[in-house]
């Protein structure tokens, strides 16, 4: 790794830090709770992550696009796996939650804010993939965002609206044709200044949860208009502030209209959020594969650091927590995916309310996780752990906003408090 202009740590140690190393402890921690299937799929987006680091001499410095990334991990069919895809002719076999959770923890630790650039896509590909009804230009723009030769963004968050998803104040105006004008602004969208494809949520009344509707954009089109919000823990990612002032979008880019909108928005939740969880898991274990390696290796008072006790014994509780809810999630991922091939969208709603609540605990549970793994271990490393050596500063900082994209903490308490409510009211 060759990501420093002052190297800060000595050869010796650089080298074991590699990402090859870095993966053979995760393979062992999960070999045994993964079926044959899942470590192959694991192993093999591995191979394609180590491959491209190699191959294009990738140091994850500052100065690296991880946009232009995507068409070669679109081509390897790395960009999402929650779906098969057949209806674009992609047809994955390795494909679900599940799927998608050993895509996600191999990007996480190859490079985790083109992890997350990827998780910005797929919450634009997903409506369009419940929604296409197999509508030409649907279809289109759902390939292009597959196969990575397009990110996308999903536009929800406001200005003055953040976690509060329904209440919006972007409107949309019916047009006679069946189009829809769009006026108002959006903020926070991952992607956005480089996305073409963008999903966004508007109301015909502000307030309105119930009026809302479902818009697919081309972000050509006159009318939208976006900045760059700066983001300093992810400097690689790009983030966007949109205005949408009379933005029209054609009748058959109407995912769902006036009052649909809702109800599309809340069906992507569950795997939006379980996805966010999962990406802390990988963020965790990234931070945690550095620390681990560098504390067998580094050496005070003559003696490797992992075997004092106010290091080693740290190492073990960060990783009895991580494995713990890496397990956990695993069997979400199991069973979401199994529900979903039993009931496909008609879940039954007591499963579907039980499987929000969970998504809220490990969307919540993952990003303390995280924030507290990527803090300790940089700190079990001292400055080697704090210094751009590595891809420890990269862990650290990601890991901070974690509990704020896809719904804050207080919000997912607030969603969990919900959960408590139903089960007295089912006495």
């Amino acid at each position: 790794m060759s990501k420093f202009k002052t190297q800060a740590i000595k050869n010796e140690i650089l080298e074991k830090l590699s990402l090859e190393n870095r993966y053979t402890i995760v393979n062992e921690n999960l070999r045994p709770v993964l079926s044959d299937a899942q470590l192959n799929f694991l192993k093999k987006v591995q191979d394609i992550c180590l491959n491209f680091e190699k191959e294009k001499n990738i140091t994850h410095g500052p100065d690296e696009d991880i946009y232009d990334w995507s068409p070669y991990f679109g081509k390897e069919g790395l960009i999402t796996r929650q779906h098969a895809f057949g209806c674009i002719d992609l047809n994955y076999e390795e494909h679900g939650l599940a799927a998608d959770f050993m895509r996600l923890l191999a990007l996480a630790l190859f490079d985790p804010q083109f992890a997350m650039s990827t998780g910005a896509t797929v919450i634009c590909v997903n409506p369009i993939y419940e929604h296409h009804e197999n509508i030409p230009i649907r279809l289109e723009a759902l390939k292009e965002l597959v196969t990575g030769k397009s990110p996308g963004c999903l536009l929800i968050t406001e200005p003055e609206r953040g976690s509060d998803a329904v209440h919006q104040l972007t409107l949309c105006e019916e047009q006679p044709d069946g189009s829809f004008i769009l006026n108002g602004e959006k903020i926070y969208q991952t992607n956005a200044p480089k996305a073409k494809w963008a999903v966004a949520y508007a109301t015909a009344e502000k307030n309105n949860g119930n009026m809302m509707g479902q818009f697919m954009i081309n972000t050509s089109w006159e009318g939208w208009n976006c900045e760059r919000v700066g983001i300093p823990w992810v400097p690689k990612l790009y983030l966007g502030k949109e205005r949408l002032v009379n933005l029209r979008v054609p009748k058959e880019y109407v995912l769902g209209g006036i009052g649909k909108g809702r109800e599309h928005l809340f069906e992507g939740l569950i795997p939006e959020r379980i996805a966010i969880a999962l990406r802390g898991v990988g963020e965790s274990w990234g931070a945690l594969s550095h620390a681990i390696i560098y504390a067998n290796m580094r050496k005070q008072f003559d003696k490797e650091i992992l075997f004092f006790q106010g290091v080693g014994f740290l190492l073990t509780d960060l990783w009895a927590r991580t494995i713990s809810l890496t397990h956990g999630l695993l069997k979400f991922c199991e069973s979401y995916d199994e529900k979903k091939k039993k009931y496909g969208k008609e879940v039954p709603d007591n499963i579907s309310q039980a499987m929000v609540a969970a998504a809220s605990q490990y969307k919540y549970s993952c990003a303390l996780l995280s924030k507290d793994v990527c803090y300790e271990s940089a700190n079990v490393m001292g400055g080697a752990g704090l210094c751009d050596n590595t891809l420890m500063d990269d862990y650290l900082h990601i890991s901070r906003i974690q509990e704020i994209i896809g719904g804050s903490r207080q919000i997912q308490q607030f969603i969990m408090s919900r959960g408590l409510r139903r089960f007295f009211k089912l006495l």
